[in-house]
């Protein structure tokens, strides 16, 4: 997602002031690991009624993000900055799946090292089999694990035993795992990984923060009655109702999650009251 550089600068000074983390300095060069360590947000794109996309709301979800403990909500938006000037959209890739009956473990390797190598900032891998089909195997994911741009691995799977496995078989690389979802955050931390990009997290931001903490200090009593507490809202926000879930449970706590793009369908009044359910009965509504 790319905005306007007037837009950025004005989120950013606004994000400068409301982060209470240090997410780690400059972008670091070819060849440089990054620490990918803590929760991410990965960001909704409010529209206009048009189907535009509104600048202006996404730039007040960003003040409001920008106040939670959350890495990279201001790096991303520096870093989107300068890697629009020179045509590069993100540095997280995604496994390609188009084809993905000819996506061996040697192809995934040679694409994935092939983009590493011409990267000029750090990658880190994408495992998303659910909307992609395609899983990225642990032996492939420990060879690229090698690769000195390659920095980590987002796996979207929900397999903590393969979590475990990627952080076992990795432990001697500058590698880190992060966890593609909030409703299997506690064991993911549990097994070494060491943070989480989680849909959850754009509308109970502090409330994935404080599982993070909690996690991080041993606090694993209280870490897991809120997970308990979270699993079954995150579950409505991806699985069950998907995007349409984020921006409705979004605009109820104050965001602007507002209307999706088709062929995304706004959800039914009977799913509407479900997906409110999955939150009152938690206590978070």
């Amino acid at each position: 997602m790319m905005l306007g550089l007037r837009v950025w600068s004005s989120v950013r000074q606004g994000l400068s002031r409301g982060l209470s983390r240090n997410v780690g300095g400059q972008v670091p060069g070819k060849g440089k690991k990054v620490d990918i360590s803590g929760i991410y947000p990965p960001v909704t794109t409010p529209f206009t009624a048009t189907a535009e996309v509104d600048y202006g709301k996404l730039e007040e979800n960003l003040h409001k993000l920008g106040t939670f403990p959350f890495r990279a909500t201001q790096a991303t938006v520096e870093m989107t900055v300068s890697m629009a000037q020179v045509g590069a959209d993100a540095a997280m890739v995604v496994t390609p799946c188009y084809y993905r009956g000819r996506m061996s473990s040697a192809a995934l390797i040679h694409h994935y090292t092939k983009v590493a190598d011409l990267s000029p900032i750090p990658v880190v891998l994408y495992s998303v089999p659910a909307n992609t089909g395609l899983d990225l195997p642990v032996d492939t994911v420990v060879t690229l694990s090698q690769h000195p741009n390659i920095a980590g691995i987002k796996d979207s799977s929900g397999d903590v035993t393969r979590i475990g496995m990627m952080v076992h078989k990795t432990k001697r690389q500058d590698f880190q795992v992060l966890a593609g979802s909030a409703g299997f955050l506690l064991a993911s931390y549990a097994l070494g990984a060491v943070g989480g990009v989680c849909a959850l997290a754009n509308v109970l931001g502090a409330q994935v923060c404080q599982l993070e903490r909690l996690c991080l200090t041993g606090q694993w009593e209280d870490a897991q009655k809120l997970q308990h507490r979270l699993i079954e809202p995150n579950t409505a926000v991806t699985q069950r109702f998907g995007i349409p879930g984020v921006k409705k449970t979004m605009d109820w706590f104050g965001y602007h999650g507002g209307p999706c793009r088709a062929p995304l369908q706004e959800l039914s009044p009977a799913e509407e009251e479900a997906l409110r359910v999955d939150f009152t009965s938690n206590g978070w509504l």
